[in-house]
């Protein structure tokens, strides 16, 4: 697979604080790859030094085979989608989105054929001859969007594009923006901090924390098999729920207070005795009002939490706060005694010293 994308050995550092640290990435032609994580955590920074917004200290971008390491963002191929709109405001919404195309020399006819299909997509057909102090925040955020659109470069950067847009028209455009993808096959690089965005649109997502990707992955590896503990506990809402205990019994089970689990079904590394730490999601724990004692753990739900289509029952086990996520008709009463058994074909153990998935 042909490289769009490439970074090399990539630092940059504001004075004596490094931001991105020695990082190495390929993104590859047609992938639409999510940059993920915490505010700070370097994935804007890093998209703009993609745009050449900003210099970097050290290492090189290549995209499509072209070193543009010092190239300036207009040599660069690229459309930009910024989290603020950056529309002008002198300008309809038609003039934002051929402004640039007529700089570029394109012909009436293209620019014509390239608004209607971007208005289609965005359905902002019935602004285009607003200015943009006449549109709502969303409005002028989906402009803002169909003004990388009709550039049709190879590689779109979108710097959490849909921040400002209410809930059901960010779901909407979500949806639009894979559709968009699928259709143009062009690689899409796009920051976020929301889970589900990433987890929805990415082929790949990379996980950054203080400048540093923790791991690179298809959504189903990230969410089933994080490579770490911060990952485990970064992806997923309500979080992984962590028990610090003992691996035990030459690695086919792990103790937890008074219980002792089987690890029958683990699927990771080979497991030697030892402090470790199990991780598992809420929705991979069944709830029972019946267990046996010392085989299933025993916990004291303090709140049951309705979603809609499910339920989250908030728990405390061992003094160990925990959630489960169950069925919405499967209402159990606060101070309810319940066991829990978990499915370990789905649980992640993590080494207590470096926090890595054993």
């Amino acid at each position: 697979m042909n490289k769009s994308i490439e970074v090399k050995d990539l630092d940059l550092a504001f004075g004596s604080v490094k931001v991105l640290k020695k990082l190495n990435i390929d993104i590859f032609e047609g992938e639409f790859l999510v940059l993920l994580g915490p505010s700070g955590c370097g994935k804007s920074t890093l998209l703009n030094c993609l745009a050449g917004l900003l210099d970097i200290t050290d290492g090189q971008i290549f995209i499509d085979g072209k070193n543009v390491t010092w190239a300036e963002p207009k040599d660069r191929g690229i459309g930009m989608v910024f989290q603020s709109y950056a529309l002008y405001p002198q300008m309809t919404v038609k003039g934002n989105l051929s402004f640039g195309l007529k700089n570029q020399k394109v012909s009436k006819e293209e620019i014509a054929k390239r608004i209607a299909y971007a208005a289609d997509i965005l359905q902002i057909e019935d602004l285009l001859d607003r200015k943009p102090a006449a549109l709502s925040g969303g409005q002028r955020q989906r402009v803002a969007i169909g003004r990388a659109l009709v550039r049709e470069a190879n590689v779109f950067l979108f710097d959490e594009p849909l921040s400002n847009l209410d809930a059901k028209l960010r779901a909407e455009l979500r949806v639009e923006l894979k559709r968009l993808h699928n259709r143009l096959g062009n690689t899409m690089v796009y920051v976020t901090h929301d889970q589900i965005e990433a987890l929805t649109l990415a082929d790949r997502i990379a996980i950054m924390r203080s400048g540093i990707i923790q791991q690179l992955d298809d959504p189903h590896t990230i969410y089933n098999k994080p490579t770490n503990l911060f990952v485990a506990g970064f992806i997923g809402s309500p979080s992984m729920n962590f028990l610090k205990g003992e691996i035990t019994d030459g690695g086919k089970a792990f103790k937890f207070g008074n219980t002792t689990m089987s690890l029958d079904g683990y699927d990771g590394g080979k497991l030697t005795d030892g402090t470790a730490i199990l991780g598992v999601r809420p929705e991979y724990t069944t709830v029972d009002t019946t267990g046996i004692a010392g085989k299933t753990l025993e916990a004291v739900v303090d709140l049951d939490e309705p979603m809609g289509s499910d339920s989250l029952l908030w728990l405390t086990a061992e003094g160990q706060a925990m959630s489960v996520r169950i069925k919405a008709e499967d209402i159990v009463d606060k101070k309810t005694v319940v066991h829990l058994k978990f499915d370990m074909t789905k649980a992640s153990l993590f080494d207590v010293n470096t926090e890595q998935r054993i």
